[in-house]
């Protein structure tokens, strides 16, 4: 069995990260541009069979923006594999962790964005739970611009409990709710920290909320009363990434 994965990013990543799980990868005829060469090229040196098809047999194949590149992959290949062991070993192994849980986050646009701050942001790992939650589709891969395969990407079955155990290990959990008392901006990311972003519209669910430790505000100057959650999501990894680069925290 195997899916369809497209865009120039995402199939460029997935030559890079893991070449061994594509089966082809398929080339629009006639386009030989500097990009396409290179992407070729990459192909080859990878030891990846490629195929000119026609730019309307590629539409056929997959619903979005391919930009000239269809590839198949082998299905279940998501990613980088880790599963609750693997992720506690990687906390363990990290120094300073950086985790981003996603509670119940949906739209195949707004995980696809989430991956690639995610990605930009140096994070050890993206959490979320296995039920009510968008997985790594072709369009989530397409919008995450290669992210979806460089970010380890972790369904756990109970996501309490994985907050519990990554508390346990001395990860600080701390949530994002228009109802927190805090601002972002006050809270200490310097440490071992996973952000919890909850879903759209509703937020974190209930006992999400009541396993963080801290729960935290984006301040709004505006007429508007909350922000995508995937823009949420980088404005929060990046004032985290903003203090871990000083080498100060929000209380100092």
């Amino acid at each position: 069995m195997s899916e369809r994965i497209f865009g120039l990013h995402a199939v460029e990543s997935a030559l890079k990260h893991r070449p061994e799980a594509l089966l082809r990868v398929m080339l629009q005829k006639g386009r030989d541009d500097k990009r396409m060469r290179e992407l070729e090229t990459l192909a080859r040196n990878q030891g990846v069979t490629i195929e000119r098809r026609p730019r309307t047999e590629l539409d056929r194949l997959v619903d979005g923006r391919h930009q000239g590149v269809v590839a198949e992959i082998e299905q279940g290949a998501d990613g980088p594999p880790l599963d609750e062991a693997g992720l506690m070993q990687r906390v363990a192994e990290t120094s300073t962790p950086l985790l981003l849980v996603l509670d119940g986050v949906t739209d195949p646009h707004n995980l696809g964005a989430c991956l690639r701050s995610a990605d930009a942001a140096g994070v050890t790992a993206v959490i979320v739970p296995k039920n009510n939650s968008a997985d790594l589709t072709p369009a989530v891969r397409k919008v995450a611009c290669g992210a979806a395969e460089a970010v380890p990407f972790v369904r756990v079955t109970n996501l309490v409990r994985t907050l519990a155990a990554l508390q346990a290990e001395g990860v600080w959990v701390v949530g994002t709710t228009g109802d927190a008392e805090q601002s972002l901006y006050a809270q200490d990311f310097a440490g071992p920290i996973a952000l919890v972003m909850g879903a759209e519209g509703q937020g974190m669910r209930r006992l999400t909320q009541e396993q963080c430790d801290f729960l935290v505000y984006l301040p709004m100057a505006g007429e508007v009363s909350s922000l995508n959650v995937s823009v949420a999501t980088g404005v929060c990894l990046f004032e985290a990434v903003r203090q871990r680069s000083v080498g100060t925290s929000a209380v100092d």
